[in-house]
């Protein structure tokens, strides 16, 4: 169809040029834009091109095209630019001053609208031809777009053919417009700059560690979540319900991994409110019935947003502090960003059943010069996400989870995953604050990656899946835990008396041997509830004669099931990448079970009898 020729038919005396349209517009109006990549650039030229203008207030979630102009001397006498969210192009602009912040979550800016709270008198937008009966679609760019067009007395439409027609509630009709300028012109086009591939990959391969298959995600604003996608590209049936759909998306629906299958709310299609990428990304969207477009106050409604079951939301921060409040857009005074889709998708994600946030940053800044992870937020810094509605913390150097946790646990899970060379110093700081035990070891200051090697999960015969992983300065109250939950029986088969106490100062003792090498514990973790506690423990060391002491401890309800015998195995192959060549163990007489494990595995362990009827077992690598 000519929608040349159906506009003159149908609504000749809206058509009009860019520069028309704009002269209607009165000095003092309060105008909004489209947003990113979808706004109308050519009518925002003929909007600053317009010298007669002025004392005009600009609404806008994101710019880029004003970034062309806002260097102008004269632009600041004629417009007040208000923004939602600062973008990359404009953060010189917002550190000098020149354009006005707006705080406030994604779900909320329409009702500022259509409430009149921010009053409207313009709305600039940008839309597809229409169809055969009028309507067109806004495109790339539903968001807030909508609320602002439809809160706005006077709109000015400009027709892209350009601009994708995509499904769901996008659809406007030509009645709705007071002004249609036909104008075609590239969309923008914007892909953020990974410029920190090795942090990002390990940032990914620990966010895929918490990604399950057939989650429904939500992937946020900035480089580090755009970056973890392609580190999912192994898992299955995966769902979307996001605020922003980019290019990194593409090749996880092209592989089959994005399916929508298993999504609870809105099953097999793909729920987001604008696009941001490339023109491949906008040919891609384009009537394709794969995506449903919703306005900002449907998407990213927390209650909306619960009702696809273990929803995670994956989003960025500047800093984090050991508390566990998350500063996301500002430095120090300076606005760099925004509050965004974060705070609605945290909270959407708590209420979902199994789901959860993660939040992933590198955990250093101004090329390693200064940590992400800090004692206190800077001076002047916002908390965009208050230390209550943390879950996960992601930095290149592992996870911290923060849900349900005390200080004390939040200072050492974060001080874990900050980078080595700030540890200590984070440890000492927090001392300081009384968050932790004046005698606390600090984190090894080691780069810990090699664990990820000694990670693994198991299914049991009880059809439970084990996770076993090393045992990390940030388990000692789970560990305690563990301890105290066992019968006295398995205490005294472990210690070899009934041991009554399971102490800090004793913890401190042993991971002041922990070295992960020479030293070495790993962790089985069960499912309870939504979490997972510790049921097993595996420790070696260095004994005499250069063998390593082998001992183990399973609780109860999880004997006789292979948890020892996984543990036994695992240890192993770790001692021997170390330089071990055989386990030692002294093991009461009457320990039945734990004999048969380590015969199991080793039949040419040597015993003898110690001076008190416990056994000594020796059990060679190369010998079994």
């Amino acid at each position: 169809m000519d929608y040349h020729a159906w506009l003159k038919e149908h609504c000749p005396k809206k058509l009009t040029t860019a520069r028309e349209a704009i002269r209607q517009i009165r000095p003092g109006s309060r105008v909004f834009i489209g947003t990113g990549c979808g706004e109308p650039q050519h009518l925002i030229h003929a909007l600053m091109a317009e010298k007669e203008l002025t004392d005009i207030q600009i609404y806008q979630m994101l710019t880029f095209t004003m970034a062309e102009y806002v260097d102008d001397p004269d632009f600041l006498r004629r417009f007040s630019l208000k923004l939602f969210f600062i973008s990359e192009k404009m953060r010189k602009a917002a550190f000098e001053g020149k354009i006005d912040y707006l705080p406030a979550y994604l779900s909320q800016i329409p009702k500022l609208f259509s409430s009149q709270r921010i009053r409207l008198d313009v709305a600039l937008i940008q839309v597809s031809p229409p169809d055969r009966f009028g309507y067109c679609s806004l495109g790339v760019s539903v968001d807030i777009t909508r609320s602002g067009m439809e809160n706005a007395p006077f709109v000015v439409a400009q027709v892209n053919p350009q601009m994708p027609r995509t499904w769901g509630d996008s659809f406007v009709h030509v009645e709705d417009f007071d002004c249609i300028v036909t104008h075609e012109e590239p969309l923008v086009e914007y892909l953020p700059e990974v410029t920190t591939e090795e942090v990002s990959r390990r940032i990914g391969l620990y966010v895929s560690e918490l990604v399950e298959d057939g989650a429904t995600l939500q992937v946020g604003f900035g480089q580090i979540p755009y970056a973890v996608l392609k580190y999912l590209d192994h898992k299955k049936d995966l769902g979307i319900h996001t605020q922003m759909i980019t290019d990194g998306f593409l090749p996880l629906i092209e592989s089959g991994v994005i399916t929508n299958k298993k999504k609870t709310f809105l099953p097999g299609r793909i729920v987001t409110s604008l696009c941001m990428g490339t023109r491949a990304l906008y040919d891609h969207v384009d009537n394709n019935p794969l995506y449903y477009f919703r306005s900002s106050e449907f998407v990213n409604d927390p209650v909306i947003i619960a009702r696809n079951d273990r929803l995670i939301s994956i989003s960025s921060a500047l800093e984090v502090d050991l508390t566990g409040q998350v500063c996301s857009d500002s430095t120090g005074y300076i606005f760099y960003s925004g509050i965004g889709d974060q705070v609605d998708f945290l909270r959407g994600s708590s209420m979902s059943e199994g789901g959860f946030s993660i939040i992933g940053l590198p955990s250093t800044a101004k090329k390693g010069t200064v940590s992400r992870i800090v004692p206190h937020l800077s001076q002047g810094a916002g908390v965009a996400t208050t230390r209550g509605d943390v879950n996960f913390i992601v930095t290149e150097y592992g996870i911290a989870e923060l849900q349900g946790q005390s200080i004390y646990q939040r200072v050492m899970e974060l001080a874990q995953i900050a980078h080595p060379k700030f540890r200590s110093e984070l440890v000492e700081e927090a001392k300081t604050r009384r968050y932790i035990f004046a005698d606390q070891l600090p984190p090894p200051e080691d780069d810990l990656i090699f664990l990820e090697n000694y990670k693994a999960s198991v299914c049991l015969a009880n059809g439970k899946t084990i996770v076993f992983r090393p045992l990390l300065p940030s388990d000692e109250i789970a560990y305690r835990d563990f301890f105290y939950s066992l019968a006295e029986d398995t205490i005294y088969y472990r210690f070899f008396h009934n041991k009554r106490s399971f102490s800090h100062e004793t913890v401190q003792k042993q991971w002041a041997s922990v070295d992960y090498r020479k030293n070495m514990s790993l962790v089985g973790l069960g499912p309870r509830g939504g979490f997972k506690e510790i049921i097993a423990i595996g420790s070696y060391a260095l004994g005499e004669d250069g063998l390593a002491e082998v001992a183990f401890v399973t609780r109860e309800n999880y004997q006789k099931l292979g948890v020892a015998s996984y543990l036994l195995g695992a240890l192993e192959r770790i001692a021997k990448e170390n330089g071990y060549q055989a386990f030692a163990a002294t093991v009461l007489r009457d320990n039945l079970p734990m004999i048969k494990v380590f015969e199991k595995r080793y039949p040419h362990m040597t015993t003898r009898e110690e001076p008190g009827g416990d056994l000594y077992v020796e059990m060679r690598f190369d010998q079994r």
